[in-house]
């Protein structure tokens, strides 16, 4: 399905991008875990889950991304849940090619370098951390097993770093799949663009060691509306690829969203009319954005 998307870009096109799977999840009642997020819900509430992905679908949509961003594999393995990954993995691409069935949508597979992270709050723990060897053999195992389980591509999302971000990608890039990759800020003291949760790397270090890489997209997401603008400037000065974005909006507080401040759906199509005057062709959004919000985006760019 993924020639479809292909096609789309080679002629000029818009892509729609589903919402905040995660969070729509738990908005529609289903508890998160407390050390793994949504990951669970893949196995305990499966329904609800492809009711999640049926309403991107249903509200225009050209691309659903499997409830697959919580089964981080540095995070599984920090709670000694390696085979479980896999397991859950299966699970969610099952589900989102369920709801992509008869339709013409693509399936991607979350990538995430997600670790522990500190109850009621944002912020990853930094208490461990992973050698290359063994984090890029982590990595390699996800992208694999994505791979094996019919992704049409492969999601790199809450990229932050130059580090493991960089080895995540290259395991997802060796999969032979076409590979997108969403880069996240956030704004510090002094006003300076970095990795989401990553103050020690500047964002153009970040976006300067993924571009190099070559995906087939880079995208701006999982960063606030207000920071986007200035983060595909940095992005364009670097990147004259195919570019998206897709903000989240509210604030995560370990292990739930908290849907307050969201952006109203009016708002982010006027936001991303701008991103699209950037050279933006792919407009989604992250955590604590619906299907609402897409359904907005479609009647404004669907082509």
């Amino acid at each position: 399905m993924y020639s479809h998307i292909a096609d789309k870009l080679a002629h000029g096109g818009i892509i729609i991008l589903d919402g905040g799977t995660g969070t729509d999840i738990q908005r529609r009642g289903v508890p998160m875990n407390g050390g793994t997020w949504c990951a669970e819900a893949n196995l305990t509430h499966p329904q609800v889950v492809r009711e999640v992905h049926a309403d991107y679908i249903a509200a225009g949509a050209d691309v659903i991304i499997a409830n697959t961003f919580a089964t981080s594999p540095l995070l599984f393995n920090a709670l000694g849940r390696d085979d479980d990954m896999i397991k859950i993995d299966r699970a969610a691409v099952a589900i989102a090619r369920d709801a992509a069935l008869g339709h013409m949508v693509a399936v991607a597979g979350s990538f995430s370098t997600m670790r522990p992270v500190l109850a009621g709050s944002d912020r990853t723990s930094k208490q461990r951390e992973w050698p290359e060897r063994q984090a890029r053999s982590l990595f390699r195992r996800k992208a694999e097993n994505l791979a094996s389980c019919g992704v049409d591509l492969i999601m790199m999302e809450m990229m932050r770093d130059t580090d493991y971000s960089v080895w995540a990608s290259e395991a997802a890039l060796a999969t032979g799949l076409p590979v997108w990759i969403g880069i996240s800020a956030e704004r510090h003291d002094g006003g300076r663009l970095t990795g989401f949760g990553r103050e020690d790397q500047p964002l153009e270090d970040v976006i300067r060691a993924l571009t190099a890489l070559k995906p087939a997209m880079i995208s701006i997401m999982h960063s606030s509306p207000n920071d986007t603008d200035e983060a595909i400037d940095i992005l364009r000065r670097h990147w004259s690829g195919p570019i998206g974005a897709y903000p989240e909006s509210g604030y995560f507080k370990m292990p739930e969203w908290t849907f307050v401040d969201i952006i109203p759906p009016e708002e982010l199509v006027a936001r991303a009319r701008s991103w699209r005057r950037k050279g933006a062709v792919a407009f989604g959004g992250c955590c604590g954005l619906g299907p609402e919000h897409i359904a907005a985006l479609n009647a404004a760019f669907a082509s």
